[in-house]
């Protein structure tokens, strides 16, 4: 947003997980107009998904607790999304939210207090950037957790569900070179992700005495041993 503002003319190319049309990014997807285009990566529209694989892992958690940040654009769509989800699947739901490094012990207290069974961290850059803290609270307070990127599976979480980032990256790359080539921003729709990952550690699943169920083992594109 800060380079938008900035310019109206140099070529902008971002990679975003919240939807850019409703950020105010670009005008539509498929003409997005002025200097700004890029990659979609489609991570805040997966908490539903995201809630469903963690139900499946631990089906005898009736309550989930859900960490938000109130300060992420698409929080409230995200909020929205998991709690029809949950209705949907007959869970109970413990909202908690973290907009700095400081509510994160209250958040997963607060969360173990209510004797969650398990945790669901809603997509966000600050939460990305503080993975290794998010994963050694969850494994702390023994809660299986899910997250957005492969890189908190990697980094110990339970397992993630989320875009691929290597692919949106790598489109991002075709996008500016096509730009420095002389294509125009406004020529160039905004690429959607397409490319999904489902990541389980099965060393943090044993951690936790947790029987990963075949279905999902099956389904996973990667599992961390």
């Amino acid at each position: 947003m800060a380079a938008k503002r900035a310019t109206t003319t140099i070529p902008v190319v971002f990679s975003i997980g919240a939807d850019p049309v409703e950020a105010g990014i670009v005008s539509s997807l498929s003409h997005p107009g002025g200097n700004v285009t890029g990659v979609y990566q489609f991570t805040a529209g997966l908490e539903s998904k995201r809630l469903g694989l963690l139900h499946e892992m631990v089906p005898k958690a009736q309550v989930i607790g859900v960490l938000l940040n109130s300060n992420y654009a698409a929080a409230e769509s995200q909020l929205h999304d998991v709690q029809d989800s949950a209705a949907h699947l007959g869970l109970r739901l413990i909202i908690v939210r973290a907009n700095t490094e400081s509510d994160f012990d209250m958040a997963f207290s607060t969360v173990a207090s209510q004797r969650a069974g398990a945790m669901l961290v809603c997509a966000s850059p600050f939460f990305n950037a503080r993975r290794q803290q998010l994963v050694v609270l969850a494994s702390s307070h023994s809660l299986p957790a899910i997250f957005e990127w492969r890189d908190f599976a990697v980094a110990g979480g339970l397992m993630s569900y989320g875009t691929s980032l290597n692919n949106a990256y790598r489109q991002a790359g075709v996008y500016a070179g096509r730009i420095l080539k002389g294509e125009k921003p406004a020529d160039l729709p905004v690429v959607q992700s397409t490319k999904f990952e489902f990541v389980i550690n099965l060393i943090t699943a044993k951690a936790l005495h947790i029987d990963v169920p075949p279905t999902l083992s099956a389904r996973a594109d990667e599992i961390i041993e």
